[in-house]
């Protein structure tokens, strides 16, 4: 099984991509965890995106693509988890490409509804109580940055809310239950 957790930063997407790691035996595929683990790598891609990055320059999707692409190379243990992505519509259209390219499929693109207000509010307390804890703060888990990281959500990402319901493969949650209720969404959804 095949599926991507769309909703906007501080939705869970995360957070329901571990429990299904651990429940289904699916291998979540973050961008971030993905860069920062070819970084790392000292392969050909991780040189280049080692570059990319010290440079303080954004991925292109080619790069992301080509690490999406080793990945799908890989063990395929209960199917994939796409987490952060795809992030635009030409991201969503080299995805489809390139299952289609190695015969698989999406099965589900499961979009996680919250509330702006709420959002903001559960990510600001979340930070706060981190700081409390002497854990470590996203320097941008503040209510301006979290506006902003929003907003970018909207322009870029959003859109794909619509081009997956046009593919029929767009299923909604309220993203903003509790996790073991967001989790029971998401397996009453998937079967």
């Amino acid at each position: 099984m095949n599926i991507i957790l769309l909703g906007p930063p501080g939705a869970g997407k995360g957070t329901q991509a571990q429990l299904l790691v651990q429940e289904r035996d699916m291998i979540q595929l973050s961008t971030g965890d993905m860069l920062r683990e070819a970084k790392d790598s000292g392969t050909e891609m991780g040189k280049i995106v080692a570059d990319v990055m010290a440079r303080g320059e954004l991925v292109t999707d080619e790069i992301v693509i080509g690490l999406i692409r080793e990945k799908l190379d890989g063990e395929r243990k209960g199917g994939f988890i796409f987490d952060g992505f795809p992030r635009t519509l030409a991201q969503a259209d080299a995805l489809a490409e390139l299952l289609a390219e190695k015969g698989e499929s999406l099965d589900a693109v499961i979009e996680m509804r919250v509330d702006d207000e709420t959002l903001v509010k559960r990510i600001v307390n979340r930070a706060e109580e981190a700081r409390a804890a002497g854990k470590p703060v996203r320097a941008d888990d503040n209510a301006d940055s979290v506006r902003i990281r929003l907003m970018e959500y909207y322009k870029k990402t959003a859109p794909l809310i619509g081009y997956y319901h046009a593919k029929g493969q767009l299923k909604s949650i309220d993203g903003l239950g509790a996790i073991d209720e967001v989790r029971g969404a998401i397996h009453k959804l998937l079967g």
